[in-house]
């Protein structure tokens, strides 16, 4: 059985999500910060009426900071607390990926990163890393 994924590029990281689950992709938008959060949550942003929680990934995977695209485009998805934005630095392609060529997230990870990914997947150049949605905004 073959799934599509939006993929998106944080750094040099290549991650992916299910395409089902995705939302949509805007630009920057304000984003407020929330005292006492946990140190992955940017803050909260108004998007339409709606509020949303942004998470900073590169936090949310225990990556070395860096500095980010001067305009980073935010990834909605939907989960069960409600819409999450996941800042990415570039938008990539949506691949339609058979579900058993991917790869368990390996044993050898630890942290915060495997908390929130589903799977790994071999591409010819690169590693592509799937998030689990539901797992972004829990920490």
């Amino acid at each position: 059985m073959t799934t599509q994924y939006c993929t998106f590029e944080l750094g040099s990281l290549l991650l992916g999500v299910k395409a089902q689950s995705v939302q949509e992709v805007i630009r920057t938008q304000l984003v407020t910060p929330v005292p006492l959060a946990a140190d992955f949550v940017r803050g909260l942003m108004n998007l339409r009426g709606q509020i949303v929680l942004v998470v900073d990934l590169r936090a949310r995977l225990g990556s070395p900071q860096q500095e980010s695209s001067p305009k980073p485009l935010n990834v909605l998805v939907h989960t069960s607390v409600g819409l999450v934005s996941m800042q990415a630095d570039r938008i990539g392609d949506v691949l339609e990926i058979d579900e058993e060529q991917i790869d368990a997230v390996p044993d050898t990870l630890q942290g915060r990163a495997r908390e929130v990914l589903a799977g790994a997947l071999r591409l010819p150049e690169r590693l592509l890393l799937l998030l689990e949605p539901e797992r972004i905004a829990v920490g």
